[in-house]
């Protein structure tokens, strides 16, 4: 289920662990090496969406600190408007 769930939505390991209510290590481990032995094909699908999320991470972290920025720069900005500078 675990497996399906990350190829269907390519999920990234912490977004599946939330989704099921587990760790993120036992999210790894049940789909990088419990996998590997019980469904070997399974486990080849799995392990491409996981190797793309690994590739884009850095994308993902640059535009999260943007975002953060953006809502600070917000915030401030309303802040002055409202004369609370």
């Amino acid at each position: 289920m675990l497996a399906r769930y990350i190829i269907e939505s390519s999920a990234t390991v912490r977004a599946a662990a939330q989704k099921f209510g587990i760790s993120k290590s036992t999210v790894h481990k049940d789909v990088s090496q419990r996998l590997k032995t019980s469904n070997p094909p399974l486990y080849k699908s799995v392990r491409k969406v996981l190797d793309m999320n690994k590739s884009e991470r850095h994308m993902r972290g640059g535009l999260a600190t943007k975002e953060k920025y953006l809502r600070r720069k917000q915030a401030l900005d309303s802040a002055r408007k409202r004369g609370c500078s």
